[in-house]
């Protein structure tokens, strides 16, 4: 069912849709550790009790999205048999009206939203204005101090982060095999011992510069890392003929839209994620 998952998901992307499934759930999917149901005409991934599903643009409005929430939440034939939690939370990817329906059917809310915000790419490289004492480098694919390094600063940043702090090894690693991936485009901010005190991770795809991961040392947020790291970012990406950048935000996180909307980042899309209610 992977080629299955993949082509559709290109196919989302080809036609203008955000992507149907999150990177960890491709991730996932690929080594096994998530649950897929349905065929070509759309399928639906459980993992970890989240459910995202994608029907074919030929194929809409057929029910075949209603079809997969239904067998995905089943208990006889559904995604608790093939091994997976029943899904309590769901991702609408783009805030798509038939995800709404979907979810006002099934009785679900929404509990959070994801923004995707977007600005042009400067034509020019800014200088990231690294504070003195710091320096930045870039990031040693396959190097475990680099890995290890880069693992623990992701884990303190986002330790309150439903998915980027729970980042393994074995995940880093499967992003490194990606045909995207480039260490170049890790950038690691270090402070005057050598530690790392913050990095920018960059995914350029479909000539598109995302912000894959900005993260800064807890000890050291507040000082304008944050900044730096953006600045450091856009310098990366200038020159390489894209037109646009790209990164995605929690939707109440205000200290970050703020440092976002300060670099000139605004608002293209929206992702929402639903929960059942009590006793679904």
């Amino acid at each position: 069912m992977l080629a299955v998952v993949e082509m559709l998901a290109a196919a989302s992307v080809a036609a203008g849709e955000a992507p149907p499934f999150s990177d960890q759930t491709l991730v996932d999917v690929r080594a096994g550790r998530a649950t897929v149901l349905g065929d070509e005409r759309g399928v639906a991934v459980v993992r970890e009790g989240e459910l995202e599903l994608v029907v074919a643009r030929e194929a809409r409005g057929q029910g075949i999205g209603s079809a997969l929430v239904e067998q995905a939440l089943a208990p006889g034939g559904g995604a608790a048999d093939a091994g997976a939690a029943r899904p309590r939370l769901a991702w609408a990817h783009g805030d798509h009206p038939a995800a709404r329906a979907l979810a006002d059917r099934h009785g679900w809310t929404a509990v959070r939203t994801l923004l995707q915000l977007r600005v042009p790419v400067a034509g020019a490289a800014e200088d990231p204005r690294v504070p003195a004492g710091m320096s930045l480098s870039t990031f040693r694919a396959g190097e475990t101090d680099d890995e290890d390094a880069w693992l623990a600063l992701n884990a303190a940043a986002f330790a309150h982060h439903p998915e980027q702090g729970r980042m393994t090894l074995d995940d880093l690693r499967a992003r490194e095999a990606e045909p995207w991936f480039d260490g170049d485009d890790l950038l690691l901010l270090r402070d005057a011992e050598g530690a790392l005190a913050g990095s920018c991770w960059l995914k350029v795809e479909d000539g598109v510069g995302e912000f894959y991961a900005v993260a800064v040392r807890p000890d050291l947020q507040g000082q304008g890392l944050g900044g730096v790291l953006m600045r450091a970012g856009s310098a990366r990406l200038a020159g390489r003929g894209l037109d646009t950048a790209a990164l995605y935000v929690e939707g109440d996180n205000e200290p970050a839209l703020a440092l976002y909307r300060r670099s000139g980042f605004t608002q293209h899309a929206i992702d929402v994620q639903y929960a059942a209610g009590p006793g679904r």
